[in-house]
């Protein structure tokens, strides 16, 4: 993967990018609450319109089967909104749902122009159908251990393979899969109850009370996917759960389960981060990092095969085109990163620094899991910025990569049509390395 171009037009930090079901546009949003939807191969605008959120945009999806008209937009606002865009450019929003917290994520039904859902900080998970005037509100999502507390919602996503089946992941240790087929439309008698969970060994019961799930992806052969907040991501097969209630199974139990693959070196602290899979097969595993670097794995065994500088600051988003091995990223940044399979080489080496950037990661990472545990002796504290300081100065002495290196604006537009060969030419350049700062 190299980088193909930038997209500029956003004035804040980019929150979401997703393309639309064809491939042929990117929609984003951002902080500064504006929609823009792009014709990414040409790296052209073709629409921005104002989504009406009061608040920083989170997520923004094309509705399929709309012929690219409709877009459901959720925001920190704790808003949900349709945009209907018609003919000549006019654009109108809609409110059409609330939550009482900021809302991050929705998931469309797939192939369905009018199902998708909702859920927020507020816990609560509703469902949408465009054909009703209202939203039915599922269930509120709260604590195995106190059903007082509410598990502020961070994910929801639906599988690709049963789209009955839906799991949401916030600020607790477990992802939680749901049954559709058990809840009334109308509201009436639905409960926070489960079919199943996921989560690893060590992470049970709140064995760690500081992490939490950011992001939740599907893969075709219904693996579960979960990036857990300053802790790992983690692969679950669908038969590896804990239960509709894993608080009240035995420990006996939690020893026969098999533990999930781990991915490691990337940190994921300050923000919000999504996951997810890419490739024809779903063949590796791709997440943002505090550092700025996209971080992409070998879904089998976990080998971390390429490290993409992204962001100056945070890469937050991560977005599979549908159906080529193109990707658009996003973060703290107000571009719009894409990326294609067109580096010179066919299998590219990590950043020369990569181990000093994993390093920082896992230092950082350690060193705030002490301040959450423990008071540490000022001794410890200067040996930990002296490690900090060094890090930096290290990182910040490695070659900044030639322009030449990096694909630009006015580079010609990607070729759709390659083949084997042809893809064996079309290599990258070696990827910009993250400076830390």
């Amino acid at each position: 993967m190299s980088q193909y171009g930038k997209l500029h037009g956003h004035e804040g930090c980019v929150n979401t990018v997703s393309f639309n079901p064809a491939g042929d546009l990117l929609v984003s949003g951002s902080d500064d609450t504006n929609i823009i939807l792009w014709d990414w191969l040409s790296k052209t605008k073709k629409l921005v319109y104002p989504s009406g959120h009061q608040d920083n945009v989170f997520h923004a999806r094309v509705m399929p089967f709309t012929d690219d008209s409709t877009i459901v937009t959720v925001a920190a606002d704790g808003q949900v909104r349709v945009g209907r865009l018609k003919e000549g450019g006019e654009v109108t929003t809609k409110l059409v749902g609330e939550h009482d917290s900021r809302v991050h994520k929705m998931a469309i039904e797939p192939g369905n122009p009018y199902i998708f859902y909702s859920c927020g900080e507020d816990g609560l998970v509703q469902h949408f159908d465009l054909r009703s005037d209202s939203a039915t509100k599922l269930f509120t999502c709260c604590s195995f251990l106190n059903d007082r507390r509410r598990v502020k919602l961070n994910s929801i996503v639906i599988d690709p393979q049963n789209p009955y089946y839906f799991s949401i992941g916030g600020s607790d240790e477990y992802a939680r899969l749901y049954d559709m087929r058990k809840f009334q439309l109308d509201g009436s008698r639905n409960t926070n109850q489960p079919v199943d969970t996921f989560c690893p060994k060590h992470l049970i019961k709140g064995a760690s009370a500081r992490v939490h799930i950011t992001s939740i992806a599907y893969s075709y052969a219904r693996e579960i996917l979960v990036s857990y907040n300053d802790e790992l991501i983690y692969l679950f097969q669908h038969n590896i759960g804990l239960g509709p209630n894993p608080v009240s199974a035995e420990p006996e139990f939690f020893n026969m389960l098999d533990q999930p693959q781990a991915y490691r070196g990337h940190r994921n602290f300050r923000t919000v981060k999504g996951v997810s899979f890419f490739g024809q097969h779903d063949e590796y595993v791709v997440s943002g990092s505090d550092c700025g670097n996209v971080f992409i794995w070998r879904k089998k065994g976990g080998e971390l095969i390429r490290m993409m500088n992204g962001d100056k600051s945070v890469v937050n988003c991560i977005e599979p085109h549908p159906h080529f091995p193109f990707m658009a990223t996003s973060g703290i940044d107000n571009t719009v990163k894409l990326w294609t399979p067109a580096a010179k080489k066919l299998i590219m080496p990590l950043p020369k620094n990569a181990k000093q950037i994993i390093a920082a990661n896992e230092l950082e990472r350690t060193v705030h899991i002490s301040q959450a545990t423990a008071t540490l002796s000022s001794d410890v504290m200067m040996h930990v910025l002296r490690l900090l300081r060094r890090r930096d100065s290290e990182m910040n002495i490695e070659n900044e990569p030639a322009s030449a290196d990096l694909a630009s604006d006015d580079d010609e537009a990607f070729d759709f049509g390659f083949d084997d060969a042809e893809r064996n030419e079309r290599e990258n350049s070696d990827p910009r390395e993250c400076n830390m700062t």
